[in-house]
């Protein structure tokens, strides 16, 4: 296992076993050709050519594709689509970021839709006599996805409608209790972004990372059940654990390799590490794709 690895491991997507979709002029995801064989062709939402497939142009506002969407998503999940995680949270489905938001569709379909995601992710850290330490959070074992491993300190989905650092301080306070007037100082710092397959879903996403110091004397607690217990460990021994095994949630890893990065815990000599550099931004761009 390595820091490549983890890279590799994210961006595993095969690109050839997907077809766009657009709104208007805009693409807006990619669906798998089975799925959209199956599933999409019949949905008569989309129409088919040029290998691409198009949403109704008749839906022409925002409110009209979210409801037509969502109805036809609610009729997946009577077929068991989305495995008992639908969530009742709306991501927004734009081009690109900074564009305008074409509608929302429930955040269980969009890896369906190979629409892309992302949210805050935020490394917690402390700098103590001893030499910096991270705050890191077991998840609870109850979670539906990647329960009891590792993650970053707060992480969290970007609802429609809420701003990224916003979204943060809510993360913030309902994932590690810390209050709102301590939150607020974290720093948006980067971004990490990767195409990762999983059969036929994609996630082509982008995640954008903070960074916040706290207090010595603070400690983060578990307060909506999504976290089973934090510990604060050395960065020296979140740096080995992340290098030497899949403890972490995947993309966490992304995450925390960018913070090794960013605090000079990484050579600039190493023979990885440029590679390493690169393959933490594989962006979603609006024209072509990988990025």
């Amino acid at each position: 296992m390595s820091f490549l690895d983890h890279i590799r491991r994210c961006n595993n997507a095969d690109l050839t076993q997907f077809e766009p979709w657009f709104i208007g002029q805009d693409r807006t995801g990619f669906l798998h050709r089975d799925f959209a064989a199956d599933v999409v062709s019949k949905s008569g939402l989309f129409a088919r050519r040029d290998n691409s497939w198009y949403l109704d142009p008749g839906l022409d506002t925002s409110t009209r594709r979210t409801a037509a969407m969502r109805a036809f998503l609610l009729t997946l999940r009577e077929r068991g689509y989305f495995k008992g995680l639908w969530r009742e949270e709306e991501y927004a489905v734009a081009p690109h970021t900074g564009t305008p938001v074409l509608m929302a569709m429930e955040r269980s379909a969009v890896p369906w839709f190979g629409v892309r995601a992302g949210g805050p992710h935020m490394t917690g850290y402390v700098r103590r006599k001893d030499g910096l330490h991270i705050w890191v959070p077991r998840r609870s074992y109850d979670k539906p996805t990647f329960p009891g491993q590792l993650d970053n300190t707060v992480a969290g989905g970007q609802p429609a409608g809420l701003g990224l650092h916003e979204n943060l301080v809510k993360e913030c306070g309902e994932e590690a209790s810390i209050p709102p007037e301590l939150a607020q100082r974290a720093k948006a710092v980067s971004v990490v972004a990767y195409w990762n397959q999983s059969d036929q879903q994609l996630k082509p996403d982008v995640m954008t990372c903070f960074d916040l110091e706290l207090p010595e004397e603070f400690t983060p607690h578990a307060n909506d059940g999504e976290v089973h217990s934090f510990e604060l460990w050395p960065v020296q021994r979140v740096l080995e654990t992340v290098r030497d095994t899949e403890e972490f949630k995947y993309n966490c890893n992304l995450v925390l390799i960018d913070f090794f990065v960013r605090h000079g815990l990484l050579s600039a000599d190493d023979p990885d590490f440029v590679p390493i550099v690169q393959g933490l931004r594989m962006m979603y761009t609006p024209a072509s794709g990988l990025g």
